[in-house]
């Protein structure tokens, strides 16, 4: 499995073909990558094809971007099948039964192949911009390369999703996200390392990168793309398998091993996969006491 992770700036475009032009200029240099992802909200920067005043408008800015949704659907589409890709688009805000959600699509060459809500809302989307927790539905995408899932930014930092994307024979988890600092890039990050610890599976990060001052939404952006294994036998020591260079707009390119997955959760040096799994039976059903000792 091919992997291409973005380190992708917020763009600002005068109408929607110099929009095109760009992403068809990213899918384009990805080179012989099968699988593509974009980071969370990379969307946002159609806000910019609408007037200075909805620009400046934090909630109302999602509200017009979809009607817009079409033609980004379609174009992603377009792309997929004409370079032959699949692709997990940038997470667009959804409007859909009178709120909105985070969104992210996956489209490969036949089209549209489904989508994966984020669950878990930060408190910039929940008290400020009016984003909601999406459907509790989690989606195992089938390649031909292997199977993977999506846990968008925050979504990764539980271990919840993840265990049971994997538990139904997820072997790569996507985490497409969008952070200001160092600070929340490295809380996706540490997320990301932990999750393929204790599922013994490779997650890829994508985050947006560079400053966007025009948009109350994406204003400012820390982030760099990495691609995380187990640290155990047939993985890299650190279970850090590529880093892109932090703030540099980029593609992240690993080729993933997906046999080694199913070796590693097989014939590891320890099995977190299989004790993790185990978890529910042992100890969810189970009373366990909580002692408070004074010393």
């Amino acid at each position: 499995m091919k992997i291409a992770a973005a380190q992708y700036p917020i763009g600002y475009f005068g109408n929607l073909e110099d929009w095109k032009i760009n992403i068809r200029g990213w899918v384009a240099s990805a080179d012989d990558a099968q699988i593509l992802v974009f980071p969370e909200y990379g969307s946002m920067e159609m806000a910019s094809l609408f007037s200075e005043q909805i620009q400046k408008d934090l909630v109302g800015q999602i509200a017009i971007m979809n009607e817009l949704l079409p033609e980004f659907l379609a174009y992603f589409c377009q792309i997929a099948n004409e370079f032959d890709k699949v692709i997990l688009c940038p997470s667009f805000p959804v409007h859909e039964n009178g709120r909105f959600v985070n969104r992210v699509f996956v489209v490969g060459p036949k089209g549209l192949a489904g989508y994966q809500d984020k669950f878990f809302m930060t408190r910039f989307e929940d008290e400020e911009w009016g984003i909601s927790s999406g459907q509790k539905k989690l989606s195992v995408f089938e390649s031909k390369w292997g199977k993977f899932g999506i846990q968008t930014c925050y979504d990764v930092e539980f271990g919840i999703g993840s265990k049971l994307l994997c538990e139904a024979g997820a072997e790569v988890i996507f985490a497409p996200s969008c952070t200001e600092t160092l600070r929340g890039a490295t809380r996706v990050h540490v997320g990301a390392r932990a999750r393929a610890l204790e599922n013994q599976c490779y997650v890829v990060v994508s985050q947006t990168v560079g400053d966007a001052l025009w948009s109350p939404a994406v204003d400012i952006n820390y982030g760099y793309s990495a691609i995380y294994s187990t640290p155990d036998l047939g993985f890299p020591d650190e279970g850090i398998l590529a880093m892109g260079e932090t703030q540099k707009k980029m593609w992240l390119f690993v080729e993933l091993e997906i046999e080694k997955i199913h070796e590693v959760r097989k014939n590891g040096s320890v099995l977190n996969f299989k004790s993790n799994s185990a978890i529910k039976n042992a100890l969810w059903d189970s009373e366990i006491e909580i002692q408070h000792i004074r010393i």
